[in-house]
């Protein structure tokens, strides 16, 4: 586990309510488990995803 940012997908402002955001693996990503953080003022939940190519 290298620990390095790969990609910001949203870094703004955003109201209360569901949103869906596609994630589109470059080619520079590997096979691998990453790992996702979505963050609130008050809120931040780690999940990880497998991506296989």
């Amino acid at each position: 586990m290298l620990g390095e940012e790969v990609e910001t997908l949203i870094d703004d402002f955003q109201l209360a309510g569901f949103y869906t955001k596609v994630f589109l693996a470059t080619s520079n990503l590997t096979s691998g488990i990453y790992f996702y953080r979505l963050q609130t003022n008050n809120f931040i939940c780690t999940k990880k995803f497998v991506l296989l190519k």
